[in-house]
């Protein structure tokens, strides 16, 4: 077994040398055989968290509350190739709650809690703070909020100390599946309500560096800029972590992080390119996992902006795109061929309408229809909150050149494209952006992508008849009933081409070559608490 890591601060490079140097010698273990860091898993991340509201989304906050709040219900969990593992939609397990039961008019489903499980404040989990964080959710109208709204959730209330009711404006498919996510998160509100004052009903100043969840872990200690420390919860209900401390530590440049990773400074890094990926490969000490995961690399077109407006000449766009020439350049062999507006790890996924193969005389042809015989100029603009958009970008104009289609690149900010492509806004004629549907259900993905109350629906596109099928969709429970409206709207979606179906990324994590368990979730974080060395 390894010797203990080396635990330093890692600000600059005379701080990553020294960190590399003290990891050439061999370190004592602590006299019983077992190393002294065997207990603390240290992660290299981008950023410390900027809060622990789970309806709040800042840098790191997503990764974090995923290890505090734990959700009402669960995904199953099943092995894929190469030793990782994988959620399985199609089984829900019990989490918080025990056992549920949906009404024969299927508008409200009554949910069993566990008795006996306390938050690290001592405190017992009971119906009160499940109606307590949902009504949270609700009066902050973010992103608990809106998982309430697309999964029907008219209100929650107390049944009794163990029972709570979620009371539905229509039948949902699509509940079950929401309530495995980290929002609404599930709070201690016997806790939390001590924190609150009449301007901050809700304690949401306490929570940017506190925790009070139900959760395996729970906030010990945020130092700003630097780091965040978490102790495993004494008072956890399930099997207890294996990690009794995780550090998170901010290193915000990538290729400190790989080497970090490799030198054994740090157990698990985030955010990789796939050239860094296939790099640690072949270190030692290190092992990269992979699975089909849910992340989405697009880029999309405004029906609204010229000469988009055509959709002919989105058409051309899509059989222009060299797909092979991206998957190899940009991905690295890692990605697959997106073929449509879901992922295959989603119910409901087919890709038999996808007609889009590189095809540059069908391209040219429906431009000439359009009335662009003679080309076409538009501007593709990308930001830096993907390691891949750049590399996206040039692939993309070298590509398009063939069938007369000349791309100009233009970066900008990535303030800029949060807010351009946000939904009050939506004014980018053409540009790169990802997606991933944190809930695998085809229905909740098309609404959040393909329809315009949708948050994730960035270049405006609009189709009366695809917004029908969906909402249709998502109040009947019949799975192949859905599936046959969710099939219209991807042939619809596929043809009106207002995106650039570029690639299925998956999900890849590095970690120490100690380390075991990994399971892939589709919000993309890793659970701390599934891990061991």
């Amino acid at each position: 077994m390894r010797g203990p890591k080396l635990r330093v601060s890692l600000v600059g490079a005379a701080a990553l040398t020294l960190a590399l140097a003290g990891c050439s010698a061999s370190n004592p273990d602590d006299g019983d055989g077992g190393s002294a860091a065997d207990d603390t898993l240290v992660i290299a991340a981008v950023n410390v968290p900027g809060g622990f509201d789970g309806d709040v989304i800042t840098p790191g906050t997503q990764h974090t509350v995923t290890q505090i709040y734990e959700p009402l219900v669960n995904y199953g969990v099943r092995d894929v190739e190469g030793g990782a593992r994988e959620v399985d939609a199609s089984v829900i397990e019990p989490g918080l709650a025990e056992s549920w039961e949906v009404a024969d008019d299927e508008l409200s489903v009554t949910f069993k809690l566990r008795e006996g499980v306390e938050s690290q404040w001592g405190n017992e989990l009971t119906a009160e703070d499940v109606k307590w964080s949902w009504d949270k959710s609700l009066d902050q109208e973010r992103t608990g909020a809106f998982i309430a709204s697309v999964s029907n959730v008219e209100s929650v209330e107390v049944v009794d100390t163990y029972e709570v009711r979620f009371n539905l404006t229509d039948p949902s498919p699509i509940l079950l599946k929401a309530l495995t996510l980290y929002t609404p998160s599930i709070y201690d509100s016997t806790e939390m309500k001590k924190h609150a004052t009449k301007d901050d009903p809700w304690a949401l100043e306490w929570i940017v560096s506190n925790s009070a969840g139900f959760g395996p872990y729970y906030v010990d200690e945020v130092k700003a800029g630097e780091e965040a420390v978490f102790k495993a919860n004494p008072n956890y209900y399930g099997d207890e972590p294996h990690f009794s401390t995780v550090v998170y530590r901010s290193v915000p440049d990538a290729s400190t992080r790989v080497q970090l990773l490799q030198a054994g400074s740090v157990d698990w890094i985030e955010e990789l390119t796939f050239t860094q990926l296939n790099e640690l490969e072949t270190s030692d000490g290190v092992k990269v996992q992979s699975t089909p995961g849910n992340f989405q690399a697009r880029a999309l077109m405004n029906p609204n902006y010229e000469p988009f407006k055509d959709k002919r000449v989105r058409q051309a766009i899509n059989f222009a795109t060299p797909h092979e020439q991206i998957l190899n350049n940009v991905f690295a062999g890692r990605a697959q061929q997106s073929r449509g507006p879901l992922v295959s790890t989603i119910p409901c996924y087919n890709s038999d309408a996808w007609a889009y193969e590189t095809d540059v005389d069908r391209a040219k042809s429906l431009l000439a229809d359009a009335g662009y015989a003679n080309g076409v100029d538009i501007t593709l603009e990308y930001s830096g909150l993907n390691w891949w958009e750049e590399p996206l970008g040039i692939q993309l104009k070298d590509g398009l050149a063939k069938a007369g289609i000349r791309v100009s690149l233009k970066r900008i900010p990535d303030a800029d494209m949060t807010a351009r492509a946000a939904i009050t806004e939506r004014d980018l004629p053409f540009f790169t952006f990802y997606e991933q549907s944190i809930v695998l259900d085809p229905g909740y993905s098309m609404l959040l992508t393909s329809t315009p109350d949708g948050s994730a629906d960035r270049n405006d596109y609009d189709n009366p008849e695809v917004t029908k099928l969906i909402e249709q969709a998502n109040v009947i429970t019949d799975e192949e009933k859905r599936c046959e409206l969710i099939d219209e709207a991807q042939q619809i979606h596929l043809e009106d081409a207002s995106w650039i179906y570029s690639a299925e990324i998956g999900a890849h994590e590095a970690m120490a070559e100690d380390i075991e368990g990994w399971v892939w979730h589709p919000d993309n974080h890793e659970r701390w608490a599934d891990l061991s060395r």
